[in-house]
């Protein structure tokens, strides 16, 4: 792990500052915590793990064939990919105005400015090592769906990679059969008329699709 990513260096200064907010007992115990809580801190779950991208994100009841979990991955990677991005906007941000803090400090005479000053510091300080964290999860995010992506293309080799709206009606089609099979007495009016309305619809989407395939053929035959 990288150093500025360490947290225990700020948690052990800090420390000396939570007799302000906590009792001298607990104060003991924190400092005792500080190596164990340094690990939770960087082993904690942040965002989704691949088990949970696999069997809850691309479930095969709302996501029924490859392509439209292929596609759902791409969703799910641009997301992170763009937060990635934001995060180094705010991180940069963060860098500037540590740098600022530290000038301020040395030009600053006032005791209580400087304190207030430095409090700020630390503060900075501490984000951006949160900032780093969120960083390195986004981006095992990111690494985990490009590799998902991989996986199922490879897996069928045969759907359209570059149109999003080509597996759609099939892909709904299947995933409105399973919400179906999901109703019961007692689902809801709404929920029943939702889920009919839309499986309704692919039904005679389908339908239209196929006599236009059959007209089309048919013109072919004659010409």
């Amino acid at each position: 792990m990288k150093e500025k990513r360490d947290i225990q260096k700020v948690a052990s200064e800090q420390v000396n500052y939570l007799d302000r907010i906590l009792d001298p007992k607990e104060v003991e115990e924190f400092r005792k915590l500080i190596p164990e809580l340094k690990d939770t801190w960087v082993k904690k779950q942040m965002f989704r793990t691949e088990t949970e991208m696999r069997f809850s994100v691309l479930n095969d009841a709302k996501h029924p064939t490859d392509a439209s979990k292929y596609w759902q991955a791409v969703r799910e990677q641009n997301t992170h990919f763009e937060n990635l991005m934001s995060l180094s906007f705010d991180a940069r941000k963060n860098d500037v105005k540590i740098k600022q803090i530290r000038i301020k400090l040395e030009k600053e005479k006032d005791d209580l400015e400087r304190e207030l000053l430095e409090i700020e510091l630390d503060e900075k300080i501490y984000g951006r090592a949160n900032l780093e964290l969120v960083a390195k999860h986004r981006m095992r995010e990111v690494e985990h769906w490009s590799r998902l992506k991989k996986e199922l293309v490879a897996k069928d080799p045969d759907f359209d990679t570059k149109n999003v709206d080509t597996h759609q009606l099939h892909s709904y089609g299947l995933a409105f059969v399973n919400k179906k099979k999901t109703l019961t007495s007692g689902s809801s009016q709404p929920e029943v008329f939702n889920v009919l309305g839309q499986a309704q619809t692919i039904d005679r989407i389908q339908k239209e699709e196929k006599e236009k395939l059959s007209h089309e053929k048919k013109e072919q035959i004659t010409k």
